[in-house]
This record gives C-alpha cells, sequence and structure tokens, in this order.
C-alpha cells in the first residue's frame, strides 16, 4: 500500500508544476518516506549487485580480505545523501554477492530488469553497482543486450565501505549524476570509476589494486568528471558494428570456457571443456593469438567431433587477432579480450549464429 503521507508529497509536487505528475511504478513502491518525491528532478533505479562498493572490513585501513556485499543498497544510498540532489532514486537489490560468483542466471536477471526499467518512459536512466574483478564482463554483456538510448552506468570501487577514504560513495554519485544527464543518452553502456567515463565494449580493468585501473588504452576514455559533473570528449557514438542480441525470454546460456594459452600448455584440456559441456571455447592465445601446434591439433579435433565454436583471442592486454583462415567455426576474437570474446560467443550461440555470422560478429569484415 502506498501512505497518505507520500500521495500527498506527490500531489503537493504536481501542484507546483501545475499539472497531474504520474509516478513511475517502481517508485509508487520503493520510494521511502523520509525521501520525498522531487518532481524537478530526473529518475534513476540503482540495481545493485554487491562487490567492494558494499564491502565491510574489521578495520578502516583494511582494503584486501574483506567482505565483499555485505551492505544492502539502501545502505548505500543513505551513505551519500547527495544523491537525492540530482535524482530521485530507488534500489533495487538483484544479488549481493562478490563479483567473481555473478552467473549468467544474475546477469540474464540483472539485463531483464533494466530494460524493464528503461522502457518506463519516466525513468532516466540505470545505475549498476558491481565488484570490479568481473565489472567488465557484465558491463559487455547489458551493453549487448539493452535496446535503450537511456544511459546505463556500471559502478564499482577499489576499497571497500568501511575503509578511510573509500571511492565507492563518490564513484556512486558521479554514476547516478551521469545515469541523470541527458547529454549521457545514446553512448551505450558506460563504466564510472575514479572520475573517468568509459566504454563498456572496451573498457578492462588494468590493475589488480590500484582507484585508477579501469581503461580502454587503444580506444580512450568517453570523459571524465570535475566537480561531480560529466565532461565528455565526443558527441554520442558506438562502437564499430556493435550487435544487440535479444534476451528478454532467456533463462540460461550456453556454457562457453577460457583456455590459457602459456609454454607447454596442456592440449588435452579443450577436450575435457568440451567433455564437460562447452559449446564454445576462447583460447587466450600468446601473442596475437598463438596456440602450440599440439593444441592446435587438439582443437581441430573437437571442431571436428563436436562443432565447437573456437574464438582465438590473446592473453595481452590489448592487441587485434587476425581471422584464422577461412576454417569452418574458427574465429579470430579482433579487438575483443577472452573474456568479453567469452560474453559475445555465449550470447551468439544462444541466437543461434552459424558459422558465417560468427565470423561476421568477430571479424569486424561484414
Amino acid at each position: 500500500m502506498v501512505s497518505s503521507k507520500f500521495l500527498a508529497l506527490a500531489a503537493t509536487a504536481s501542484l507546483a508544476l501545475g499539472s497531474p505528475l504520474p509516478l513511475p511504478a517502481g517508485f509508487r513502491l520503493s520510494l521511502r518516506e523520509d525521501r520525498p518525491f522531487n518532481a524537478s528532478l530526473p529518475n534513476v533505479t540503482i540495481f545493485a549487485t554487491g562487490g567492494t562498493i558494499a564491502g565491510s572490513a574489521s578495520s578502516s585501513d583494511q582494503t584486501t580480505g574483506y567482505q565483499a556485499g555485505a551492505l544492502g543498497v539502501d545502505v548505500l544510498i543513505d551513505a551519500v545523501p547527495e544523491l537525492w540532489n540530482v535524482s530521485n532514486v530507488r534500489g533495487v537489490q538483484v544479488s549481493n554477492v562478490g563479483s567473481e560468483a555473478v552467473t549468467p542466471a544474475v546477469l540474464l536477471n540483472l539485463a531483464q530488469r533494466v530494460q524493464a526499467a528503461l522502457d518506463d518512459p519516466l525513468c532516466q536512466g540505470a545505475v549498476i553497482t558491481h565488484g570490479t574483478d568481473t565489472l567488465e564482463e557484465s558491463a559487455f554483456f547489458v551493453d549487448l543486450v539493452i535496446r535503450s538510448e537511456k544511459p546505463v552506468v556500471f559502478v564499482g570501487a577499489m576499497r571497500p565501505a568501511t575503509a578511510i577514504s573509500a571511492d565507492g560513495p563518490i564513484n556512486l554519485l558521479e554514476a547516478v549524476t551521469l545515469a541523470a544527464d541527458p547529454d549521457a543518452r545514446g553512448r551505450g553502456t558506460m563504466i564510472v570509476l575514479n572520475d573517468r567515463i568509459g566504454t563498456a565494449f572496451y573498457t578492462t580493468k588494468t590493475n589488480a589494486n590500484s582507484l585508477d585501473t579501469f581503461k580502454a588504452v587503444e580506444q580512450g576514455y568517453l570523459g571524465f568528471f570535475i566537480n561531480i559533473k560529466p565532461k565528455f570528449y565526443f558527441a554520442p557514438a558506438l562502437p564499430w558494428k556493435k550487435p544487440y542480441f535479444d534476451v528478454t525470454n532467456a533463462t540460461s546460456l550456453p556454457q562457453v570456457d577460457i583456455l590459457f594459452g602459456h609454454q607447454a600448455l596442456n592440449p588435452a584440456l579443450a577436450t575435457a571443456a568440451v567433455a564437460s559441456g562447452a559449446k564454445g571455447l576462447v583460447l587466450a592465445g600468446m601473442g596475437a593469438g598463438g596456440w602450440t601446434t599440439e593444441g592446435d591439433a587438439a582443437i581441430d579435433e573437437v571442431i571436428k567431433n563436436n562443432g565447437t565454436a573456437v574464438v582465438y583471442s590473446r592473453r595481452s592486454m590489448d592487441g587485434y587477432v587476425e581471422p584464422e583462415g577461412d576454417i569452418e567455426f574458427v574465429y579470430g576474437g579482433g579487438l575483443l579480450n577472452p573474456q568479453k570474446s567469452r560474453i559475445m560467443l555465449q550470447l551468439a550461440l544462444y541466437a543461434g549464429y552459424e558459422d558465417a555470422q560468427l565470423r561476421t560478429l568477430f571479424e569486424l569484415d561484414g
């Protein structure tokens, strides 16, 4: 039930504007009585999944070994009262785990909830709080499955909420500010940490510990923040030939495994991965996708026997992996790192892509 106090506040706001003001359905259900609806501000939904930004440690100087996902979304919102100066916010707790525990089921649930929120004409944008270890994977996934011009912003923290100089509060404030900004429309899913705005398609975590870790070294940032205000370098644009996958009715995704390239790698791991259920493989190859002779022979066998789709990517942070020739079910990963290649291949296999479509998708040549 919606309280009489809440309805009175909404009515007051409507009268102030001189016309009735409908409220988003989600806000009717979850906006708290101590934070009245402000008709002059945009509406942003914060979807919380856990991670360091919601982490708690036993002391204020502890920045490793803490409990990720210890705090709920309302606690995160309460810690940043300035949020209410830039947006009407509501919190949705999707999960509360370290990002290493995020599963395809969590991602599908998250994406479907975000799409539903953005489909509401009174919602201006969405923010997703997430652990940084796999944030780039979830952000890339959402970037490929959300169909909306409205901003979607992933945000995390490198220090738990209990730490001295925790970075979560300012990151969250900047993320909500960005999601509420009309100039952020049409840019796809974005990542915000440490005053930087990056595209989810290319941005990756480059350092396990430092605050300035999320970068797209070759492609650069979209913009930055000054005094909590976003400043963009470019007009809205999307990555070249970025695909879209409809997961509205999806309940699961095909298993895709990543194998790491190194000297004297074990060729049998490819066979074992397929035997355990992998429908696709991504190879984090040496250099520009290099694999050993024995390893390639094992890959040829799993393709011949199972029709397994195999993407050759690279273990180095940047670079382009060229096509492996016109070989059926074998693809160069192009600009994508292994973890993003895995997400792309999962979605493409779910969508039923055939060999020619997969080649075009990864190699950007069609």
